[in-house]
């Protein structure tokens, strides 16, 4: 229950620990400094209760008798007032307030004036002392001691000021603190499927420079051991071709049609594989397609008229609505294309459907009528030369990088590829695309 009550993110965090703390230390302070504030008011206030007792006790006494009852509200203090009368009874005074008081009646009324003490039910430091003036007539001291004094009407203002003032400085210096981390976060984030770095700005304290230098270095090396690593399979790839035109070469000549044929469909899918092994590696790593606005519907229009030239049975079903999307054309065809084979190769016919939730968002679907997918293998296919068991025949196995090479274009467009199988039957890959617009103001 408490670890629910944490905040997530470290600015929240530390400006929590901070604030909290500063506040804390601040009512500690105030505190200690009220109570000082008391203490040393309490013993002001005693000092004067011992010269201001015996002197009003004097007045009193040498007063005449029917003149006392007109002076008891002039002598009357906020601590204490005087009544012409027994008083009331009670037990012993025990508190230490009454007592640090009891002390200066001592000192002011002895000898002079013989006293008994005893504390008011029902007040905490509340007593009374009884004495009798000369004449014999019972004089009674009534005293209510405040604790503390009361405080100003502004203070509790100026305390409040305080403290927003030191939240104000805690978040600013959490923010300035958590700044970096958050652009570090950022561009870790930028560094999408090509690997391309987005460096940090290397200033700021040193500590951050420092980071921030480290980590540009460390995004330069990774995209010089991925560049190496694709000019190598480029390199290869190449290579590959001439002996495989020289094995074509000595297959065209063989005399057993049989073997001849079965060579050719062996050689084609090594051609196949060094094709779509090359295209994967720059799916992943090559230089992004820059973005351009593209109307979605023409697009997707041409793509399938294309497969309905050549005899495949493919169908557009695009429903109104949005303008132009900024994307990358080249990369868009590629994976749509891929799609839409897979439909025609494992599902007999191909749907293609467009959605636009909103100008700057679109959802393509592309449905067959297959076997569809085991609800394990949905994402299991996406991984390079990942093939499902029933696939794994020379005329439908492909190279199992197809599926791979199609996610990784969609995540070079922004956008999340997804497959479903269909109630009805068949599968459903969901390709979902968002605009591109910051690129192209960049």
């Amino acid at each position: 229950m408490l670890a629910r009550l944490v905040p997530r993110s470290l600015f929240a965090r530390l400006s929590l620990i901070l604030i909290a703390g500063l506040a804390t230390a601040q009512l500690l302070s105030t505190t200690l400094t009220y109570t000082e504030r008391n203490d040393v008011s309490m013993g002001t206030m005693i000092d004067y209760v011992e010269i201001d007792l015996r002197t009003a006790v004097a007045l009193l006494d040498r007063l005449p008798h029917e003149q006392r009852k007109e002076w008891l509200p002039r002598l009357r203090r906020g601590g204490y007032g005087f009544i012409l009368g027994p008083g009331e009874t009670g037990p012993e005074v025990s508190s230490d307030h009454a007592l640090r008081l009891m002390n200066s009646v001592t000192r002011a009324l002895t000898p002079d004036y013989p006293f008994t003490a005893n504390a008011v039910p029902g007040g905490r430091d509340d007593f009374q002392v009884h004495l009798r003036l000369a004449d014999g007539q019972p004089l009674t001291v009534d005293f209510f001691p405040r604790r503390g004094l009361p405080l100003s009407p502004w203070l509790p203002y100026v305390l409040a000021g305080q403290l927003a003032l030191v939240a104000l400085a805690c978040w600013a210096a959490v923010r300035l603190a958590t700044r970096p981390l958050r652009s570090l976060a950022q561009a870790a984030d930028a560094l999408g499927p090509d690997l391309r770095p987005v460096d940090l700005p290397e200033h700021g304290p040193s500590e951050v420079e420092a980071a921030a230098r480290a980590f540009n270095a460390m995004q330069r090396r990774i995209q010089g051991y991925v560049d190496e690593r694709l000019r190598i399979l480029a390199a290869i790839s190449h290579d590959l071709q001439t002996p495989i035109t020289r094995m074509r070469l000595r297959v065209d000549m063989m005399d057993d049609e049989s073997q001849q044929e079965r060579f050719s469909e062996d050689l084609q899918q090594l051609q196949d594989l060094v094709r779509e092994g090359l295209g994967y590696a720059r799916s992943m790593h090559g230089k992004p397609e820059p973005a351009a606005a593209l109307d979605l519907g023409n697009l997707l229009d041409t793509i399938t008229l294309d497969y309905r030239d050549s005899g495949q049975p493919v169908s557009l079903q695009a429903r109104a609505g949005g303008g132009a999307l900024v994307t990358r054309p080249q990369a868009l065809r590629r994976v749509l294309s891929n799609l839409i084979d897979n439909a025609i190769k494992y599902g007999g016919k191909a749907e293609v459907l467009l959605e636009r939730p909103s100008d700057r968002e679109a959802v393509i679907t592309v449905r067959d009528e297959g076997p569809g997918i085991p609800a394990e293998s949905l994402e299991a296919v996406f991984e390079p030369f990942y093939r499902l068991e029933s696939s794994r025949n020379r005329e439908t196995g492909g190279t199992g990088l197809g599926l791979s090479i199609a996610r990784q274009l969609a995540l070079s467009l922004g956008g999340e590829l997804t497959l479903h199988n269909r109630p009805e039957g068949g599968l459903e890959a969901r390709l979902r695309l968002r605009s591109l617009e910051q690129e192209t103001r960049a």
